[in-house]
């Protein structure tokens, strides 16, 4: 198998493509043959080093992907060799051979290409768990989706249109505004020129948002709280805030740290608010969780709802590329890496 590896922390050039023996599935899992692999901003933060689960390098990481399978445990049953599904993984999914646990593997339909199907895992339940399970939103809503331009937030405006008379914020340069408003987003607005917290109480005359969903941290989860009406709900899905691009920066991520809100219950009853966090790290024994919100995301592909866009796909000798796209945020959607 040809897998890229994170030789140690640091920038792009720490990693390489090494060739090892064949993993065996074992009891309740399955084997599958890679076609194509995504990339997501945690795997940008496990090579600089500041993501706290990722495995020691020399390592594999990875969360997602897409192949057919052709190898499966005892007790599988359920599919067969050469079936065409994508999977989520606990890490080493950046690998053209990953074995996965049989609840982590979906079967897709043959019109969802492979580069597809590897970019909705991570992306689709994440946004799905946001905005369908933590707060469900209502015809009415007023939502705010931060770095609405990448994979997630792409996911979040399609999702967030099959609700009626959802008003969306999102968050992007003024290069990718256009994209925005194609996948439905209301108002976008550059980060980069204008404060989106004037922005947000300039366009609702200060009535507020009723979810944001932010990826970034630090001082911007206190940003998003202060502009939440009553009712309203802060979802923290992320710390982009303490990483820049290339090698990690431990100045960096304690600056940020320092800067993050604390949120007392009692103020929380007193302001009629919430936070929530999402982490998709903590659902692996979910076992109906994860195979029911993966079957959902088919259903929604299925009705023309979740269309992934892919941004551009690189080959594994090719990954440092890829990763720098991703973490320098010249990425209009999924980065998708092929074996």
């Amino acid at each position: 198998m040809r897998a890229v590896w994170i030789r140690k922390h640091g920038g792009p050039e720490v990693l390489e493509v090494r060739e090892t023996e064949d993993p065996t599935p074992g009891p309740g899992e399955v084997r599958v043959r890679a076609k194509a692999c995504g990339l997501n901003f945690a795997e940008v933060s496990a090579r600089q080093g500041i993501y706290p689960d990722a495995p020691k390098p020399p390592c594999v990481v990875g969360y997602e992907g897409a192949g057919e399978v052709d190898a499966l445990g005892d007790g599988v049953d359920d599919l067969e060799v050469g079936d065409r599904v994508m999977f989520i993984s606990r890490f080493g999914g950046h690998s053209d051979t990953v074995v996965v646990g049989r609840h982590q593997a979906v079967k897709i339909p043959d019109a969802l290409s492979f580069e597809d199907a590897a970019a909705m895992p991570v992306n689709y339940l994440t946004a799905y768990q946001m905005l369908m399970r933590v707060r469900r939103i209502l015809p009415g809503d007023k939502i705010l989706i931060h770095s609405a331009a990448g994979g997630v937030g792409t996911a979040c405006l399609q999702l967030a249109a099959t609700v009626e008379d959802v008003t969306v914020f999102g968050t992007a340069s003024a290069s990718k505004h256009d994209y925005l408003r194609s996948l439905g987003c209301h108002h976008p607005i550059d980060y980069r020129s204008t404060d989106y917290v004037d922005a947000v109480n300039e366009i609702t005359g200060g009535g507020g948002i009723d979810l944001v969903c932010d990826p970034l941290g630090g001082a911007d989860w206190k940003k998003g709280y202060s502009i939440l009406r009553p009712g309203g709900l802060l979802i923290c899905f992320g710390f982009a805030n303490a990483s820049k691009a290339g090698k990690r920066n431990l100045l960096r991520v304690l600056w940020e740290m320092l800067k993050v809100p604390f949120f007392h219950p009692l103020g929380l009853m007193d302001k009629n608010r919430a936070v929530a966090g999402v982490n998709l790290g903590s659902q692996w024994d979910d076992h109906e969780g994860i195979q029911g919100g993966m079957q959902q995301i088919i259903r929604y592909w299925e009705a023309g709802q979740a269309r992934p866009h892919i941004d551009s796909t690189f080959p594994f000798d090719q990954a440092a590329e890829a990763f720098g796209r991703l973490e320098h945020g010249k990425n209009v959607g999924k980065v998708i890496l092929v074996p």
